[in-house]
């Protein structure tokens, strides 16, 4: 009778507790849009010609890192500006690889970026209704001021799926 009682209050618990756990989060679209997009870059030998590695692996000062950006500076001056100040989620101007024990380069996400001068005044850039981040000139990476967006689409970010820099990411491999 004892040992019923247990298993009976055990197995309310377990109910009650599994009531409260968080539902399995679902994919922001934006974040489907980029790995669907992106699926081919896998392999980053298909990322070339029209993306080139910039700046080496970034990582940041106190924590986490970005990775290796690989931009393609044709899509820089606003050519994938739609309507409303969107940028078109299916092109994004860099691709962001991770440095492996095993020399491979792993992409991990993408980061959306346009130029400050090519928008008008006061403006809000956007991805698929997320507001970009403006980063004013000249700034670490010798660029004039621009508007950035970075998209987890292939390694988690327990920061979250549009937060800069990415725990999840090391430059620890890097050549």
């Amino acid at each position: 009778m004892k040992k019923q009682s247990y298993l009976t209050m055990l197995s309310a618990t377990f109910l009650a507790l599994t009531s409260y756990a968080p539902a399995q989060q679902q994919l922001d679209p934006l974040v489907q849009i980029v790995r669907n997009a992106t699926q081919q870059y896998q392999n980053v030998a298909k990322a070339g010609p029209a993306y080139a590695p910039a700046l080496g692996c970034v990582s940041g000062s106190d924590h986490g890192a970005m990775g290796i950006h690989y931009v393609n500076g044709s899509l820089l001056g606003g050519q994938t500006l739609l309507s409303g100040q969107q940028l078109d989620p299916t092109k994004p101007q860099a691709l962001i690889y991770e440095p492996q024990a095993n020399g491979e380069l792993k992409l991990v996400g993408v980061e959306f970026i346009i130029l400050a001068s090519v928008l008008p005044p006061n403006p809000a850039p956007q991805v698929d209704g997320h507001l970009m981040l403006f980063i004013d000139g000249p700034n670490r990476y010798g660029l004039p001021a621009f508007y950035e967006l970075h998209v987890w689409a292939w390694r988690d970010n327990p920061e979250g799926s549009f937060v800069d820099w990415n725990d999840h990411v090391t430059c620890a491999h890097q050549m």
